[in-house]
């Protein structure tokens, strides 16, 4: 067959889709940002494009945004009864430092309850938790943070709320491209989902621990982890110091150095700086974070004795008589502090918190962290007051995953924790039984969560992702712009020209494979909205079933385990477990290539192509 040549309209929506995906992949801007550019470019381009200011913001009231939107706030309502925290504790206490136990457990649990919990908020709880029992266990949490986030990803193809990418390619099933076949329901994908569980599942439990390296090594001291000993020291205070009769703050702020004062110490008191407004007396100890060179220069300018370089500790620093705490946040990917530094943020005066480091991946920086441009998936280690702690484990911009023990080892459960469960599995229910759409169902069940106080209305607003709704809402015209323009079905012929003569199965194993490659650079959502169009078609001129190649697609945009920022979850657990970007490619190529391969065929049995 000949391909026709492409229209002026195609070649107008090709460069922009082009330009986005280079904007995908270079960052230039925050995806959302890059999906709201595509928006607007549609209606200044519509004589080519086609797409009006009413398509255009059509996004915004797609079903699958709207339900999408509604997910988040149920997954908080569950969460905020304490009923995820209160299973980890659980699994903390019988896996008793095991760590193949430790694994099964994690993997086991995470991967389940991810089909019907948002996965982002059961990662963000389990990571505090598996740290926490690594580090009680004398493990390395880096053994069990990828499959933490793979299995949480492999659980979202259990059920159609299970991830974003399901519910987006429900919504666009439910249009004309796939002819006599309505949305997806509630529990279409389970058969081949609970296979791509148990396939990764295993891959997991066996093959990753062997490809995982010890990042972060087995270690009882937080500060050992964050490798700071070296940048921690003590020094007294003399009395010709021109520190006597300042208050520490005072002192700190007039400082040119790199230093930052952590406690000091009077007799048998300590008081964390900052926060301190006690003045500076000869005969006190102050705790710094500098290295060698600047403490020597910071002692020389005010006449300070450097005490012998004993340990400074992380128990030294956070032992319960001195009501200091030893915190790791993570920066999520949608955290607006993303792009600012500790100075901009003004995080010491704004918290009452000092950074001791950041990690990246596996690079730890110790020096100028001021002027540290903060990225998602940064994780910081901070010294601050027991109430400091308090302030910034309830900071929407930070994720807490290493806090006081009290905190996390006995999470109580809510007496609304019932109820809470019951409304999720009532949503779940009424969508997979009733003729009421998941957007009906779950809208309800956001209503149901506030009424009963199961979640707090600004709490609810919160839990949204609000870049991932506008990713969605910007990216879904850009679909129906390839499908108006023609450009869907010119692609279409363009791969069913290539794939002449090939066997069905493979041109949907295919499309696989493309979509899980494009899922882990320009994310799973957008690489759904953008190919679901072009398989459907190419099934139609093939002369085969679109809803298989269609699922090929859809389970394809679960499997963004080879890069860090493919998902969110992998960026989440990319600075506590101390990877390096090749880690997932290592650990998550093989996976990729195998569950290509293992739901190829299950499509194949299940939904025939042909």
């Amino acid at each position: 067959m000949a391909v026709p040549e492409p229209t002026t309209a195609m070649l107008v929506v090709f460069a922009i889709t082009a330009v986005a995906l280079l904007s995908f992949v270079a960052e230039v801007v925050s995806p959302d940002v890059t999906a709201l550019s595509v928006l607007v470019s549609l209606v200044v381009l519509e004589p080519w494009t086609t797409v009006g200011p009413a398509t255009a913001i059509s996004g915004f009231a797609s079903a699958a945004t709207v339900t999408i939107m509604a997910m988040y706030m149920l997954s908080e309502g569950v969460q905020r009864t304490g009923a995820v925290q209160w299973l980890g504790a659980v699994l903390a206490r019988v896996t008793d430092g095991n760590e193949r136990r430790v694994l099964a457990a994690t993997v086991g649990t995470t991967g389940p309850l991810a089909g019907i919990v948002n996965n982002t908020p059961v990662v963000a709880v389990f990571i505090p938790m598996i740290s926490d029992l690594a580090e009680e266990s004398h493990l390395s949490p880096s053994k069990f943070l990828i499959p933490l986030s793979y299995a949480a990803m492999l659980g979202g193809t259990l059920t159609l709320i299970g991830t974003s990418t399901n519910i987006v390619a429900s919504d666009l099933v439910a249009t004309d491209l796939v002819p006599d076949h309505g949305p997806i329901g509630m529990f279409e994908l389970t058969p081949l989902g609970v296979v791509v569980l148990l396939v990764g599942s295993v891959y997991l439990l066996t093959v990753a621990p062997r490809l995982l390296p010890e990042r972060v090594p087995a270690t009882l001291d937080v500060t050992d982890t964050y490798e700071v000993s070296d940048y921690l020291a003590q020094v007294r205070v003399r009395e010709s110091s021109a520190l006597v009769g300042q208050r520490v703050e005072d002192a700190f702020t007039s400082m040119d150095l790199d230093v930052d004062v952590l406690q000091l110490v009077r007799d048998e008191e300590v008081f964390i700086a900052p926060g301190s407004d006690r003045d500076i007396v000869a005969g006190d100890v102050l705790t710094v974070r500098a290295n060698l060179q600047d403490v020597n220069r910071f002692a020389e300018a005010y006449d300070l004795r450097q005490l012998p370089r004993e340990e400074v500790s992380g128990d030294s620093l956070s032992a319960p008589w001195i009501r200091g705490e030893l915190l790791e946040l993570v920066i999520p990917p949608e955290s607006e502090f993303v792009g600012d530094t500790l100075a901009e943020l003004r995080f010491r005066e704004r918290y009452g918190g000092t950074v001791m480091a950041i990690r990246r991946g596996s690079r730890v920086t110790h020096e100028r962290l001021d002027a540290f441009e903060l990225s998602g998936g940064d994780s910081l280690l901070v010294y601050a007051t027991s109430t400091a702690a308090e302030l910034l484990a309830d900071e929407d911009e930070v994720l807490v995953t290493r806090g006081p023990a009290d905190e996390t080892e006995k999470p109580a459960l809510s007496p609304k924790t019932p109820v809470a469960v019951g409304i999720l599995l009532t949503v779940i229910g009424l969508a997979a039984f009733t003729h009421f759409p998941i957007v009906v169902t779950a809208l309800g069940g956001v209503v149901a969560m506030v009424v009963t106080g199961c979640l707090d209305i600004d709490d609810a607003y919160d839990a949204v992702s609000w870049n991932v709704i506008f990713l969605l809402a910007g990216i879904l015209p850009l679909s129906a712009a390839l499908q108006a323009s023609g450009g869907a079905d010119y692609l279409a012929d363009l791969l069913v020209l290539l794939a002449e003569g090939a066997d069905l199965l493979l041109v949907v194993g295919a499309f696989y494979v493309l979509t899980g490659l494009l899922a882990n650079v320009i994310t799973p959502v957008a690489s759904v909205a953008l190919l679901v169009p072009v398989a459907a078609q190419s099934a139609n001129e093939l002369g085969a079933d679109p809803f298989s190649f269609v699922l090929a697609v859809t389970f394809a945009g679960s499997t963004a385990f080879m890069t860090p920022i493919g998902y969110q979850t992998n960026l989440m657990v990319y600075g506590p477990g101390g990877y390096r970007f090749t880690d997932y490619l290592r650990v998550g190529a093989p996976l990729q290539l195998l569950l290509a391969v293992v739901t190829t065929l299950g499509i194949g049995v299940l939904w025939p192509p042909g």
